[in-house]
């Protein structure tokens, strides 16, 4: 398996059978290269999104109707991503688990919200906020946490998936800090590599992954914290 950090939380994660973006966030983000998106959007098999907010869905629309990937999100962003003219898509929601050519993806919970504001000032309420577990045939189980604050249901998640491989949010203000994030994964899980997102493309949120790198110190877990376009074979 091969994970490129595309920037804030935005991933293209490569197996032998499936290229996936998640949460490809690109126009309007600070921190992506937009040399990497004819590279990542080549052969794409799925888009997933773990919630509705605009740095979260991003290019999903354009890059659906260019692509034909499939798109997989909560109901209630289905419903509104067809309205802007999507159309191959596989709703869920939280609990529920949607099995796909290679792999599947389980809603599991996160502590956030999910809306758009559009034009007009109108906000529109897009379901709950998830995080997503994807389980893979003969690849590592990967745990994109969307945005989220730490909560002791984690150790559920932890129980119920086993998941090798945390994508961990650790900004600040609009998610968990990184100080926070690392006493999540070590208290919860037992990844073997957690790659930190979320940091390093708003002012306003942590700019380095450094405290997250300080409080796992002590784990066993291996963090990596790729430039943004670097990969992570796992």
């Amino acid at each position: 398996m091969k994970i490129k950090w595309l920037g804030h939380s935005a991933f293209h994660i490569e197996t032998a059978t499936s290229k996936i973006l998640i949460d490809p966030f690109f126009t309007g983000n600070p921190a992506f290269l937009d040399s990497e998106r004819k590279d990542v959007t080549s052969g794409l098999t799925h888009i997933l999104l773990t919630h509705g907010h605009g740095d979260h869905v991003g290019d999903t629309v354009a890059i659906a109707k260019e692509t034909g990937a499939v798109v997989v999100a909560n109901f209630d962003l289905c419903m509104w991503l067809a309205r802007q003219g999507v159309s191959v898509m596989e709703p869920g929601n939280t609990g529920g688990t949607i099995h796909l050519a290679g792999f599947s993806a389980t809603f599991v919970n996160a502590l956030h919200s999910s809306a758009q504001i559009t034009e007009d000032g109108v906000s529109h309420s897009l379901g709950s906020a998830n995080g997503l577990v994807l389980h893979f045939e003969d690849e590592p189980t990967l745990y994109h946490m969307g945005d989220t604050d730490i909560f002791s249901d984690m150790a559920l998640i932890e129980e119920l998936h086993q998941p090798e491989i945390g994508l961990v949010p650790i900004g600040d203000r609009f998610t968990m800090g990184g100080a926070v994030a690392a006493l999540a994964c070590q208290r919860y899980f037992k990844f073997s590599t957690a790659i930190p997102c979320h940091y390093g493309s708003f002012p306003i949120i942590d700019q380095t992954p450094e405290n997250f790198v300080v409080g796992m110190d002590s784990a066993s877990t291996k963090v990596a914290t790729p430039a943004v376009g670097g990969i992570v074979t796992v």
